[in-house]
């Protein structure tokens, strides 16, 4: 799922090419995209781009009159800028956003359509919108530690709960939970201040430093390759592969459709976390810690 970095980049791109420019037309290719009905899509017709702007991880475009469009590309939606009239490809092709400059199109890989268009008239409708959660770049340390600490979860779901921070999503929380040396199940109303410091600064720290690496790569263009899968990732994505920092193999915990990885010398003082269907399985055999696992390989390799 596109995160913060993801979104603020998309947006920084957008704004030289559509701001200030009329949207033509808007080219709808799977109906279940459009989660509202009042007012019509056709009503953004014409209409002149005065603003974007991020909520939590959805992307708005402000059309003058008082009229957003809400992007909402949530697993596998992508945003493309194409040449004035291009359509999107094949199955995976959602909306075409015509604009003088060009077009911009919406595509969602996969199976299952997720992705969501709203339109909706005024700041009050589009406040429907937002999750409320923390604006960690514009929050000091103790606004950070009252949000963190509003309710006891673990710190993977805190930073992954809307409504508590924003934008930040299961990607960068395992990117952000290594750099902060601190386990994923950890309980939020039990860090320590200095626990809960390290943390913040470790949220400013990753999500700035992302966000440089992808205005990098975008350069002047358009970001083409926008994934939760990058090879310079420390844990996310990289289950069974060396952790940057001390060489101990990355584990995982899968549950449902998400996934979290972490380092579990560098996160948890050397103990494997359980997953819950492989640990139910291999029951007495599952190992504990880094020496177990590590011994475990040897015996098999």
């Amino acid at each position: 799922m596109p995160e913060l970095p993801d979104v603020v980049v998309y947006l920084e791109c957008l704004r030289p090419r559509i701001l200030g420019q009329p949207l033509d037309r808007i080219r709808l290719f799977n109906p279940f995209l459009l989660r509202t009905v009042d007012p019509p899509p056709s009503a953004a017709e014409g209409c002149p781009v005065t603003g974007l702007r991020r909520l939590g991880k959805r992307i708005v475009i402000a059309l003058d009159p008082d009229l957003f469009l809400v992007l909402h590309l949530m697993i596998a939606g992508r945003l493309h800028w194409k040449p004035r009239g291009a359509k999107p490809p094949g199955k995976i092709g959602l909306a075409a956003f015509d604009f003088p400059t060009g077009t911009l199109t919406l595509t969602e890989a996969g199976s299952k359509r997720r992705a969501s268009l709203s339109v909706v008239r005024g700041e009050t409708e589009l406040a429907r919108h937002d999750p409320g959660g923390l604006e960690v770049f514009d929050a000091d340390e103790a606004q950070f530690m009252a949000a963190l600490r509003r309710e006891n979860h673990t710190l993977k779901r805190s930073l992954t709960d809307p409504r508590l921070f924003s934008g930040i999503g299961n990607a960068y929380s395992d990117e952000i939970l290594h750099r902060a040396g601190l386990s994923p199940l950890a309980l939020s109303q039990r860090l320590t201040d200095a626990e809960a410091g390290r943390l913040f600064r470790a949220v400013r720290e990753t999500l700035i430093e992302w966000l440089d690496r992808q205005r990098r790569e975008a350069g002047d263009g358009f970001p083409e390759k926008v994934t939760a899968f990058r090879p310079e990732m420390a844990v996310h994505g990289r289950f069974g592969q060396p952790c940057p920092a001390c060489g101990a193999a990355v584990q995982r915990i899968i549950y449902a459709e998400n996934e979290t990885n972490y380092c579990p010398r560098c996160q948890t003082g050397g103990k494997v976390l359980a997953d819950r269907s492989l640990s139910r399985l291999l029951k007495d055999d599952w190992p504990r810690t880094v020496e177990e696992l590590e011994e475990g390989r040897r015996d098999t390799g």
